[in-house]
């Protein structure tokens, strides 16, 4: 929500996409599964012109890492990783043929450890992986592709965790808080829009110090 704020508030034109929406969105609400993953060339192609994706839908489920349902695997992976490596895959055509557009993969440090949600983890730095791929296929075309890796963030999904993990994350953090979703929004923002072309493939870190690298 931060983030879609962020692009309207500068004038952008926005497309929020869900599978359930509350009673605050922001721009046109495109109701869709993600995990309809055979679906998504067909939704993009109904959309028209887009000068900016960004791949920000994420699922986290806090399941011991012997004891993960297959359900919920195959949600995080098709969330996660699939949806947004289909999507760029969609959109990428017009974006070729036009020579402009801009590619944002919103990541997680959980890309970087050894996470305790073990698929979320995985995602997370396939995503990584996917954004340096992208980048490589799409910079001759005039298409940027980065990503930023966030770090603990005020969010439904942060609420969720166990307070012993959030206790141990806010130890790592210099600030000693949690990050507010509108700084990761500016970071994606700046990606997404005016940041310099010759950035490209690149990862934006978000993190405060919870992982340093």
């Amino acid at each position: 929500m931060a983030t879609a704020r962020q692009f309207a508030a500068a004038g952008w034109r926005v497309l929020s996409l869900d599978k359930e929406f509350g009673s605050e969105v922001v721009g046109d609400r495109i109701k869709f599964d993600l995990t309809r993953i055979s679906e998504i060339s067909s939704l993009i192609t109904s959309l028209g012109e887009l000068d900016t994706l960004v791949n920000n839908a994420g699922v986290l489920h806090c399941d011991p890492i012997d004891a993960i349902p297959e359900t919920h695997r195959s949600e995080i992976l098709a969330v996660n990783l699939e949806a947004p490596a289909a999507l760029i895959t969609a959109v990428a055509p017009d974006m070729k043929a036009r020579r402009s557009g801009r590619i944002v993969n919103v990541s997680s440090v959980a890309a970087f450890t050894g996470h305790p949600d073990l698929w979320y983890g995985i995602t997370k730095a396939g995503l990584l992986n996917l954004t340096k791929s992208w980048a490589r296929a799409l910079g001759s075309h005039g298409i940027l592709v980065n990503a930023v890796a966030p770090g603990p963030t005020e969010t439904h999904m942060y609420e969720q965790l166990p307070q012993s993990r959030r206790d141990d994350v806010m130890r790592a953090v210099y600030a000693r808080r949690v990050c507010k979703p509108e700084e990761v929004a500016a970071a994606v923002f700046w990606l997404g829009s005016n940041c310099p072309e010759y950035i490209n493939g690149s990862t934006l870190d978000v993190n405060n110090g919870s992982y340093p690298r």
